[in-house]
């Protein structure tokens, strides 16, 4: 039997600053997480550090 066939027992937990609860209940990943996980996933979030425009598709730092 396995246990943790996908890995999710080896997973790091959020850090209090890495991010916060919206109004709606939302998870929202601060700068520092998306800092942290190093790459720019296109997505438009909020407190992208990478600078990604989501209207133009483009990285603009």
């Amino acid at each position: 039997m396995i246990d943790d066939m996908f890995g999710f027992s080896q997973k790091k937990k959020l850090e209090e600053d890495e991010y916060y609860l919206s109004p709606e209940g939302y998870i929202v990943f601060t700068e520092k997480y998306l800092l942290k996980r190093g790459y720019c996933c296109k997505n438009g979030c909020k407190h992208c550090p990478y600078g990604f425009d989501k209207k133009t598709g483009n990285l603009l730092k």
